[in-house]
């Protein structure tokens, strides 16, 4: 019986589609001017890099949404996610100094382990990533309130505390620059580099047809399941960020994963993978907390946060199936 070798990945699925952060940028270019004239010391080096420190976990949460999205699934776990490493760090350190790093290579652990079983039961399981992100949502809020007994114990150390808020001082033109931004540079150009490997491209083939993409020799589940991880990875170092910043709190990363999806949105990826760049996402983000810094310079209650967020996904839905309804009748 003759075996059936699989077909190499054709060239249309190998080029990702980046979807052009053009649209972004116009935004951003926008919004920029409206807060300078609003506050014009704003654009001063020490007060933008004070923004940009303070932005860095959304950023972050929106890359790591991002090879979720990309690949066509969802990761609703995020936020909590990010509060219970949060508790869970204060509580294992507990203001010992000598405890930080083995805590934050047990977060990054632990964030992995979190995607990876939203990974395996999304894509060996045939769950639905919308609902198995969905249930580990509940199931951190739950074991954490539990585990805490409603309150959060001990505290972190100031070691564990120094990528939050600290920074670099007296730097030439920039003044002072946040560790925090330093850790998110290092982490872009990371996440760029991979998003231009064959891992990257591939990524983006699944999103755009998995079925295609299996028939050509790729492993779905595995590529998917990567995802999830790269997902929980970003939420630990999210983690590790917001809890320098902010200190412990149940509040910790409440509505963060509605803050990410919105930002991957808001920067050109499609819902339902296959298109977007981890740049747009990232600038998406950026995007979203400078329009919240301009609500908040103009008066504008924060209660109306997650009105604008649910405006801007349903907005990018509305647009996303129009295209796909034009491209159907092209064809």
């Amino acid at each position: 019986m003759r075996t059936v070798q699989p077909r190499p990945l054709p060239m249309r699925l190998l080029r990702a589609r980046p979807g052009g952060i053009l649209p972004i940028l116009a935004i951003l270019a926008v919004l920029l001017v409206l807060v300078a004239l609003r506050q014009p010391d704003f654009l001063a080096p020490p007060s933008l890099m004070s923004f940009l420190g303070r932005s860095a976990p959304v950023i972050l949460l929106a890359a790591g949404q991002y090879f979720v999205i990309v690949s066509g699934e969802f990761d609703l776990s995020v936020g909590s996610l990010v509060t219970a490493q949060v508790v869970v760090a204060a509580r294992l350190i507990d203001s010992d100094p000598s405890r930080t790093w083995p805590v934050v290579a047990l977060l990054l652990v632990g964030g992995a382990l979190v995607g990876l079983v939203n990974g395996l039961i999304t894509t060996r399981l045939r769950v639905p990533s919308f609902i198995t992100t969905l249930g580990m949502f509940l199931i951190l809020v739950g074991a954490v309130y539990l585990w805490s007994d409603g309150a959060p114990k001990g505290g972190l150390s100031e070691e564990f505390r120094r990528y939050g808020r600290r920074a670099f001082e007296d730097v030439p033109v920039l003044g002072r620059v946040p560790y925090a931004l330093l850790v998110l540079l290092v982490l872009v150009a990371l996440a760029v580099l991979l998003m231009r490997s064959d891992f990257g491209r591939t990524l983006v083939a699944v999103g755009d047809n998995p079925r295609t993409a299996e028939l050509s020799g790729v492993r779905v589940w595995r590529t998917r399941t990567i995802a999830f991880v790269l997902s929980g990875l970003a939420a630990a170092v999210a983690a590790i960020l917001l809890g320098g910043y902010s200190g412990v709190s149940f509040q910790a990363g409440v509505g963060l994963e509605f803050g990410a999806i919105t930002a991957v949105v808001l920067g050109g990826v499609a819902l339902g993978g296959g298109r977007g760049s981890v740049v747009g996402a990232m600038l998406g983000a950026l995007t979203l907390e400078l329009l919240f810094a301009l609500m908040n310079f103009y008066g504008v209650s924060g209660a109306l946060r997650s009105t604008v967020q649910g405006a801007i996904i349903l907005l990018a839905v509305a647009v996303s199936a129009t295209r796909n309804a034009s491209r159907q009748g092209e064809t």
